[in-house]
């Protein structure tokens, strides 16, 4: 475990930089500004490395990060319709940052643009964020919590934590882009993705869930056996064309609140994979259709479609859908919840 600085922030605040190495190779840095995910190097079974997460080299370029590179998103991740939501009868106003919606909570804002306080462990950070009732628009006085832990298997494990002392929509997730030949590498549509999910929430134009789940089979949502990214994305299906390719969350299987194996991402060539294991029940899959030309680290371009996100999640809008699972928290329910990624 190693600890640097990386800079100063608009507002004066020391952010670090903090290194998680385990014997195999393996390699996390982490800053507490933003709890975000910098880098990731990971071998191949060859044994040669890669950092396979897109991101910057300097503290300032993360004050914009507009796709959000390995960012942690609180108190609520994805969209929220309306900018709006209601819990006991008490109408909540967020900020209208997504077309009429809300996205990610605040765009300059959120946990992402914070410094949050650390704590290192063995292998492990811990990094903590108070937000008070009724900043952003949520209730509640919160309390935030996310632990990075790199394992001698390979695994970077996310451990996320939250109470409030009122009712309020906790959904913590963290935004890192994944390329699993470099993250530098280019296109990922040869890229093979397998999740195991018989349903997904279908949306309206502005990506908002209309409230139906709908099954994946005889659609280009199907990924249940291991199937490249690029076969169907641009399928003339409105599903896809109105977001510009995948861009949904998949309504995982066996959701217990047990932690399970529910995605795989293999490079093409078959020498990195990628598992991901969670107890939520939904995962936002972003083929990065949105991102626009922009300079990364190391010298890279970063380019359309040049990574995957695999956002474990709450359902998006589950604030406004009863029968969604239930993303209210407070007094008499803590959030509690783990993400596991692990190179094989």
């Amino acid at each position: 475990m190693r600890k640097e600085t990386f800079g100063v922030t608009k507002d004066g605040k020391t952010a670090s930089l903090y290194t998680l190495e385990n014997n195999r190779g393996m390699k996390a840095v982490v800053t507490d500004f933003g709890a975000i995910l910098v880098r990731l190097i990971v071998p191949d079974n060859t044994g040669k490395t890669a950092d396979v997460v897109m991101g910057y080299d300097t503290l300032e370029e993360y004050f914009d990060n507009g796709c959000f590179f390995g960012a942690v998103i609180a108190p609520s991740a994805n969209r929220i319709a309306g900018a709006r939501f209601s819990i006991d009868g008490v109408e909540y106003h967020l900020d209208v940052n997504d077309g009429p919606n809300n996205l990610h909570s605040h765009k300059d804002l959120g946990s992402h643009k914070r410094v949050w306080d650390a704590q290192m462990g063995e292998n492990s950070v811990t990094f903590s964020l108070a937000m008070a009732d009724g900043e952003l628009g949520f209730p509640g006085n919160k309390k935030l919590q996310l632990t990075y832990t790199l394992t001698e298997d390979n695994e970077l494990k996310l451990e996320y934590a939250g109470t409030s002392d009122k009712k309020t929509i906790l959904n913590m997730t963290n935004h890192s882009y994944f390329n699993l030949d470099g993250h530098d590498a280019g296109d990922i549509g040869e890229h093979v993705l397998t999740l195991h999910a018989d349903a997904y929430t279908e949306i309206l134009p502005g990506a908002i869930p209309t409230g139906r789940l709908l099954p994946v089979e005889g659609t280009p949502m199907d990924f249940r056996s291991p199937k490249k990214i690029g076969k169907e994305i641009d399928a003339d299906w409105e599903q896809l064309t109105m977001v510009g390719g995948y861009d949904h969350n998949w309504c995982l299987n066996g959701y217990d609140g047990s932690i399970r194996l529910v995605a795989c991402a293999q490079n093409p060539s078959g020498s990195r994979t990628m598992e991901v294991y969670t107890d939520l029940p939904g995962v936002q899959f972003y083929a990065a259709n949105g991102v626009t030309e922009c300079a990364g680290k190391d010298g890279a371009t970063y380019r359309r479609r040049g990574a995957l996100c695999l956002e474990t999640q709450y359902y998006p809008d589950s604030a406004n859908e009863p029968d969604f699972p239930s993303a209210v928290f407070g007094p008499d329910r803590d959030y509690r919840s783990t993400t596991v990624f692990r190179f094989v």
